[in-house]
């Protein structure tokens, strides 16, 4: 179970945060509007055609994502902890002319209590692992709200660069287990980004953002993500690995590159950045129609 304390401090840091990273991105609205997308093709491929699909995008933070897959043609359900963000998300829905249905909820309360077999689609991208201190909780979540054929598809930072400093010193364990990580809070990596995460146009916006609330982190492995799905009963269809990073600027010195991705420095060996993966229900499994209690312990 999600502890409340925790899940309560993580919600005001990025209630916080929000502010702060939408005043780097003024024109976002109306480069959606204009038919622009903020996806990148590594989750588009991975997604395949969504158009005409129940799609559930968890943690969606204030929803930019979420309305590009609407754009695309999928009916399409945010989810996030923050309600901040929820409420950024409804205001862009709205100046967008983008529909898209934004729910603030706790993730494994959504998924405990979602209609089984709801969606054809469920994706989660960027910065969703390290929330979550129950994989096997969220992996069965997702598995039960999928319907037979759908699929899961995660882009994600990947856990060995959060081995190394900013400065690319290897200063770290590899993440393991769910070890808790405490930080001072959720700070500004929309304006560090320099514009990788502003496609619309990057604006200054708020300086020297200080978050007051402290946030909390939990560090798992590739490959605890892969067998908690697996045991949940997804079937691994695609497993990626990425030498670089789509928007966030998360090291010193990182190179831009085309289609706003970063590169490490020149003289940083090649090393996996990001990873992705794509994960099925078998059209056999069999579904349960009633909210399984343990998904929500």
């Amino acid at each position: 179970m999600t502890d409340p304390t925790i899940s309560e401090q993580n919600r005001h840091s990025w209630n916080a945060a929000v502010p702060a990273h939408a005043s780097h991105r003024p024109r976002l609205a109306a480069f959606l509007r204009a038919g622009g997308l903020t996806l990148f093709p590594e989750e588009r491929e991975l997604l395949g055609a969504v158009a005409g699909t129940r799609l559930l995008h968890l943690l969606c933070n204030t929803g930019q994502d979420t309305l590009s897959l609407a754009a695309l043609g999928a009916e399409v359900t945010g989810v996030d902890l923050s309600d901040a963000a929820i409420a950024e998300a409804r205001r862009l829905s709205v100046e967008t002319g983008i529909t898209a249905r934004f729910v603030h909820d706790d993730v494994y309360t959504y998924l405990a209590t979602a209609p089984a077999g709801a969606f054809e689609r469920v994706y989660a991208g960027y910065g969703v692992i390290c929330w979550l201190p129950d994989l096997s909780a969220f992996a069965r979540g997702v598995a039960r709200v999928l319907t037979p054929g759908g699929r899961f598809v995660l882009m994600e930072f990947h856990p060995i660069s959060n081995m190394f400093d900013q400065t690319w010193r290897l200063v770290h364990d590899y993440p393991a287990g769910g070890a808790r990580l405490t930080l001072p809070g959720v700070g500004d990596y929309v304006g560090e980004a320099a514009g990788g995460l502003s496609p619309g146009g990057f604006a200054e916006g708020r300086r020297d953002f200080v978050n007051p609330h402290p946030c909390h982190l939990f560090r798992w492995g590739v490959g605890e993500v892969v067998s908690a799905l697996a045991t949940a009963g997804l079937q691994i269809t695609a497993l990626r690995e990425y030498p670089f990073v789509n928007g966030e600027r998360p090291f010193a010195h990182m190179r831009p590159a085309t289609g706003r991705r970063w590169l490490p420095p020149e003289d940083v060996p090649s090393l996996p950045l990001m990873y992705g993966l794509a994960a099925e229900v078998p059209r056999s499994t069999h579904r349960l129609e009633t909210c399984p209690e343990h998904l929500l312990d």
